[in-house]
């Protein structure tokens, strides 16, 4: 809005300035007018443009809709516990294993198993265990919710 004010403002003064350095004293009135009236249809196609526009989505930053995108993966996420054991190497367990060892900050992988067994138990920790991936297709059920479920309460309470 303000460059376009500044825009007619310019207009109207260059035009009337041109219009006496030229030596068109008698036209100076016209053409300042004719000067503004460009400036006033340049205004109003520039409204009209601007009503036409199409708003932004109005969800997009919504934290009701980040909450909907954020249950909607973690619905997905948890699917994976009950599907077969390539599926639970393939989604769950690094991003299990990661958090694991952001909570723990164990670099050394001697000190992240002894934790890992510590904090889960033999039977857990290998869910967990990054080092325990079965390559290939296995076609081993996973562990199932259950077991997730035990694992995030673990975690929870580190």
């Amino acid at each position: 809005m303000i460059r376009l004010v500044a825009g007619g403002v310019f207009l109207v003064a260059g035009a009337e300035v041109l219009a006496l350095v030229l030596g068109a004293r008698q036209w100076v009135v016209a053409i300042g007018g004719l000067a503004v009236v460009v400036f006033l249809i340049a205004a109003r196609l520039s409204f009209t443009a601007a009503q036409h526009r199409p708003q932004a989505e109005p969800g997009a930053d919504d934290p009701a809709e980040a909450l909907r995108r954020w249950r909607s993966r973690t619905e997905s996420t948890i699917q994976w516990a009950d599907s077969t054991r390539a599926d639970w190497d393939r989604h769950l367990r690094p991003r299990l294993a990661r958090e694991f060892v952001l909570a723990t900050r164990q670099r050394d992988p001697s000190a992240l198993q002894a934790t890992g067994r510590i904090v889960f138990g033999e039977d857990l920790w290998r869910w967990v265990d990054p080092n325990n991936v079965i390559h290939g297709g296995s076609g081993e059920p996973g562990p199932g919710y259950t077991t997730l479920e035990e694992i995030l309460r673990r975690m929870e309470d580190l």
